[in-house]
């Protein structure tokens, strides 16, 4: 069993802050030590904070012995990817290259990193740096390649050429 003293100043901002603090998890941290201020036994804490023997041990180490400024930090584990480190050159690379498939930029950027990532990882990796798939128009098999010249030459450059 772990002894805590409490500091008046503590118990507090420990009353007011399990029901003001505005993360659920830091509030639940905060009502377990009010309940053990209130001198409860561990397994009354753990019965009214609905919580387990070894998470009540953890919350009480945590404020033995780094306060309440340890018990209100919250630590999420982030995790960050390898490709994180090239996404300027990914995306100068891309810019120039755009790739048509997934396997492809799978391919460079194996080239441009070293990293074999999976298909669906790249993807991920490509949405969450903003490139998006590019959606493509399909050919008519059966286009006559006279027709095609003709209007290259007569309709659409004239028009590419006044609008520069």
């Amino acid at each position: 069993m772990i002894t805590i003293n409490f500091h008046p100043d503590d118990i507090i901002i420990i009353e007011d802050g399990r029901y003001t603090h505005p993360h659920p998890r830091v509030r639940r941290r905060l009502e377990v030590l009010w309940l053990k201020s209130q001198m409860l036994s561990h397994d009354d804490i753990c019965r009214l904070a609905n919580i387990g023997e070894s998470t009540l041990v953890r919350y009480l180490k945590l404020y033995r012995d780094g306060g309440l400024e340890e018990v209100i930090k919250l630590k999420f584990r982030k995790p960050e990817s390898e490709l994180e480190k090239y996404v300027i050159d990914i995306k100068a690379y891309f810019q120039d290259h755009p790739p048509a498939t997934l396997k492809e930029a799978m391919a460079a950027i194996e080239g441009i990193t070293g990293l074999k990532r999976s298909k669906a990882t790249i993807g991920r990796f490509l949405h969450s740096i903003g490139m998006h798939p590019r959606k493509v128009g399909m050919i008519p098999s059966k286009a006559d390649p006279e027709k095609q010249k003709a209007f290259l030459n007569n309709e659409l450059e004239p028009i590419l050429v006044t609008s520069q």
